[in-house]
């Protein structure tokens, strides 16, 4: 007679729990590289805008002056201007971050449009 012991299941809570840890730590990296991408590109966008605000205040002193402003306003913000052109008073900025947010992304790219304000008569 062959005798049945009941299936020994000891050390099955261990293993449970190194997946349970596991899975949590991939998912918390993960929302931490999703967050740091989309910080960098609100970054990067800030700049843009706050560029061509720049570039756009200083429309007066000619498109190389109003540039280099814009420049160092996005130097401010750790980006660098790629683009710096003038189309019917309005400035067009375009910058992307001086360093990528972290290995494996891309850095982040942003474009701003800024020109004067017309009033109502």
């Amino acid at each position: 007679m062959i005798s049945r012991q009941p299936p020994n299941d000891a050390g099955v809570a261990t293993v449970w729990t190194a997946l349970a840890a596991t899975t949590l730590i991939g998912v918390t990296v993960l929302v931490w590289w999703i967050a740091v991408a989309i910080s960098a590109r609100h970054r990067v966008e800030a700049a843009a805008d706050l560029g061509a605000l720049a570039a756009a205040a200083h429309a007066a002193d000619g498109p190389t002056t109003a540039c280099a402003r814009a420049a160092e306003v996005a130097d401010h913000e750790k980006a660098v201007v790629t683009s710096c052109r003038w189309h019917n008073r309005d400035a067009f900025v375009e910058v992307r971050a001086a360093v990528a947010p972290m290995p494996g992304l891309p850095a982040p790219t942003a474009k701003a449009r800024a020109g004067p304000v017309e009033l109502p008569p």
